[in-house]
This record gives C-alpha cells, structure tokens and sequence, in this order.
C-alpha cells in the first residue's frame, strides 16, 4: 500500500522487535527517527544459492550497515557512529540491531 503526503505519518510499516524497517531499494532503515540513532544496511551485491528444490534465487550477499546519529546539529561524517560489514542480510540485522542497542544505552 502506498502512501501520500498528506498520509505519510499515518501509514503502517514493516515493524521487526517494535521498530519500523523501511526498504528503498537495496537500503534497509530500522529505527524511529525520533530516536537518538538508527541503524542502516545497505546492501552491496547479491549471490545467487541454488534451494534445495533446485530452483535459483539471488539473496543478499555483503552488507554494509552503520549506526546513526539523527541529530541534524552533526555533520554527515560526524553522524556515523558504527561502520561494519557482514556476509548476508540476517547477520548484518543482528549485528547491526545489537549495536544499535548499545549506542540507545549510552544516551
């Protein structure tokens, strides 16, 4: 379901553990804006895996994720608390959310 401008607080997202998950594209936000940092995964390329029905499919290969300040007084650069890299979407969610969490902590 898409969403207008006027709708846009309103719409539902995904939500994964409470929290919005919002793709574009080959980027995944998890987090609320209007908390301190969010977490972004972007995903730079795919690998095809064969199902053990035979059939090809392309899932994601490496992910780069980092933690995020939403504090706009920042610069770009100075923004970006957490960098990583992992090898598929499921580790780098984790990984990322388990980050996310620590920097929450520390206020």
């Amino acid at each position: 379901m898409a969403c207008n401008v006027e709708a846009t607080i309103k719409c539902k997202y995904l939500v994964y553990k409470d929290i919005p998950l919002v793709r574009e594209g080959n980027t995944l936000y998890y987090g609320d804006m209007e908390d301190k940092y969010v977490l972004c995964l972007m995903i730079l390329n795919d690998k095809e895996i064969t199902t053990p029905e035979g059939k090809k499919v392309s899932v994601p290969g490496t992910v780069m994720g980092q933690v995020w300040s939403t504090n706009k007084a920042l610069a770009d650069t100075d923004r970006v608390k957490k960098q990583f890299f992992e090898d598929g979407l499921a580790k780098a969610l984790d990984f990322g959310i388990s980050q996310l969490e620590r920097y929450k902590r520390k206020g």
